[in-house]
């Protein structure tokens, strides 16, 4: 098994490449490092690589990059995902400011890139929009919600924090409760891209800018049940559902096992579990707008 440590950051493909960037830059606050043709490289207003933008004619999330241990053995990591049936490559820069990353590809068709070394882009600077803290977690519309699931443990080492019935799973790879989400779907295609923010008062700037770009809100804010965290929803140029969070549940001790409690927590401790459909939305807070979330055709 690889142990994944941190979601790094994702590309996602975008049939308007200058649309996106004034969106992301404009809009969510992440800082343009650098353009290289049909690709450009955001970083987070710390100088985090957050986002790869990448011309296409689609509009879908097409890799993830995952940081793995300093002293990860890239040779024995290849010599696994063999063991496993899975071809994988290392490649050279693949990205500006990491030497070198191993790529493979996951079974719904997602590319995976698992990396060790990087370094900051960008100066810790000052940006417009709404800037946050980093990409926290990606979730996916997928025909085999099990059989992806069972990937990612058995070969990147995630863990389950939650089911929602046997539709949708949340899986972590650190402390956080979700870094990656599952849900049932006729297809595999992004479901939503979820960016932490600061605080509350950072979570009220974002719906100012988003108010004043005259972009509505689909859902929020609220809180959730299955991780507790707060959060609004919105979708970017795109389509694309993208949603604020912040106070995500923290599984500070995998041995202890449950989360880091919380007052708003549903149950006391706070496990692991399959939350019941249909009461799972969310602690407080209005339902979404109808179809806001459902599966694009």
């Amino acid at each position: 098994m690889i142990q994944t440590l941190r979601l790094g950051h994702a590309t996602i493909e975008t049939p308007d490449l200058q649309k996106s960037l004034d969106y992301f830059v404009g809009i969510s606050g992440f800082v343009l490092a650098e353009k290289q043709g049909d690709r450009a490289f955001l970083t987070t207003k710390i100088g985090q690589l957050a986002l790869i933008l990448v011309k296409s004619d689609r509009a879908d999330c097409t890799r993830l990059a995952f940081e793995v241990a300093a002293d990860t053995d890239f040779a024995a990591a290849q010599n696994f995902l063999a063991s496993q049936g899975i071809k994988s490559e290392m490649r050279g820069d693949p990205f500006p400011g990491t030497p070198k990353a191993l790529t493979f590809t996951d079974p719904k068709g997602t590319v995976i890139e698992l990396y060790a070394n990087w370094s900051f882009l960008t100066v810790n600077q000052g940006v417009a929009g709404i800037g946050p803290l980093k990409i926290g977690h990606i979730a996916f519309f997928t025909p085999d919600v099990k059989g992806i699931c069972d990937f990612y443990q058995r070969v990147l080492g995630f863990r389950v924090s939650d089911w929602i019935g046997d539709f949708f799973v949340f899986m972590r790879c650190n402390s956080d409760h979700h870094t990656l989400n599952f849900f049932a779907g006729k297809r595999t295609h992004l479901h939503h891209l979820a960016m932490e923010l600061k605080d509350m008062s950072h979570m009220q700037q974002s719906c100012e800018v988003l108010g004043a770009a005259r972009i509505p809100l689909g859902w929020g804010p609220m809180r959730h049940g299955p991780g507790h965290n707060m959060a609004t929803y919105h979708r970017n140029p795109d389509e694309h559902v993208i949603e604020h969070y912040i106070e995500l549940d923290q599984m500070k001790s995998e041995a202890l096992g449950y989360f880091e409690p919380r007052p708003w927590h549903i149950d006391r401790p706070q496990r692991p579990k399959v939350w019941e459909p249909h009461k799972w939305v969310s602690g407080w807070g209005l339902p979404p707008v109808p179809g806001f979330l459902g599966e694009r055709d």
